[in-house]
């Protein structure tokens, strides 16, 4: 990993430039390193790692990621503004300074700095990084919408088979494996919009419709956020109950997690309903990033005070992952209670 390069190209990128900020306030307790740097219209934008915490093996941790879609602005700023959070509390909340001794916490708010910088869903080399992984759906897939190897010049292009993963999708792997699946507890959350009217949290697999190993623990961690939040609007549900796709980097990463023994890594994906946003405001229609993001101040507003609460219960959800995680019979519980939700068409 390369050092850290606070040069902001605030003419580059607005993000850049608030992640500076947080990077000067948050110091001594902010560590940051740039995984990589991606060239776009002449400049170097660099995909910055953020850390906060206790960073000894045994402790738990949790991963932010943001911006993977270029398009979607709107992942990024919610896991900016989650960072945002954490720093100014760190001037006076004691509670968290006693959290970060239990809890590792990474953040990688602009996975695809060069997307946004574009306004395109793919990197600059036309690659959309979330169909990157070397990982084949083993069922059939949405034409198009499941990962293509045609041309870069249309959407949801995957890359040249058997080419290494793009640098964006190489430094979040990179990053995962040796923050968080090194871990015996981790959580990771990714920061995505566009798709239905409901905000969705999406677990894997994309690859395939059969169920994961550790379908027990995401059935038992979504009966501990209902149990909290009874009156919250989020679908809990495996992503392939939507579509299935190939070279889904979660999967890839998930799968290789199961290789590791006695270690749960759980990686979700938060689907803001944009589509809601839309219908609220049909104007946004008319705009590329009108499909993607509210437009609107006070709905975006609105966003970042619904979405930072939920981030906030999956940090607390990681620290204190003993006392939630199933075991014995209540595992069996919550593993048939799971089948029965989400895989019924799979029962005997």
């Amino acid at each position: 990993m390369l050092e850290s390069n606070t040069h902001t190209r605030s003419d580059v990128l607005p993000e850049l430039t608030e992640l500076q900020a947080l990077i000067e306030q948050g110091a001594p307790y902010l560590e940051v390193s740039t995984a990589c740097e991606i060239e776009s219209g002449g400049q170097r934008l660099p995909i910055q790692v953020l850390t906060l915490g206790n960073p000894a093996p045994q402790v738990p941790a949790i991963g932010f990621f943001g911006g993977v879609h270029g398009l979607e602005r709107i992942g990024a700023e919610v896991v900016i503004a989650y960072l945002r959070s954490l720093v100014m509390r760190l001037a006076w909340d004691e509670a968290l300074h006693q959290q970060l001794e239990q809890l590792r916490i990474v953040f990688m708010p602009l996975v695809n700095p060069g997307g946004l910088r574009l306004g395109t869903r793919a990197n600059p080399r036309g690659v959309d990084l979330m169909r990157n992984a070397p990982v084949d759906a083993v069922e059939k897939v949405p034409f198009l919408v499941g990962g293509q190897r045609l041309s870069a010049g249309m959407p949801w292009y995957r890359g040249r088979k058997d080419a290494p993963m793009e640098a964006e999708s190489t430094a979040l792997c990179t990053l995962v494996e040796r923050e968080l699946l090194s871990r015996p507890f981790s959580l990771a959350v990714d920061c995505h919009s566009g798709f239905g009217v409901d905000d969705r949290i999406w677990f894997p697999y994309a690859h395939t419709r059969r169920p994961i190993p550790h379908l027990p623990e995401v059935h038992a961690l979504r009966s501990i956020f209902v149990g909290s939040y009874a009156h919250h609007r989020y679908v809990f549900e495996p992503q392939s109950l939507q579509y299935l796709t190939h070279g889904d980097l979660w999967d890839y990463l998930y799968l290789k997690s199961l290789d590791r023994d006695a270690s749960v890594f759980l990686p979700l994906t938060l689907e803001m309903g944009s589509w809601l946003w839309v219908k609220k405001n049909p104007r946004q229609l008319f705009s590329r990033y009108g499909i993607f993001n509210p437009l609107i101040s006070h709905r975006q507003q609105r966003v970042m005070r619904r979405h930072i609460a939920l981030l906030d219960f999956f940090t607390r959800a990681a620290v204190s992952h003993e006392r939630w995680q199933p075991q014995g019979a209540v595992r069996e519980q919550h593993l048939a209670q799971a089948m029965a939700r989400w895989y019924a068409t799979l029962l005997p």
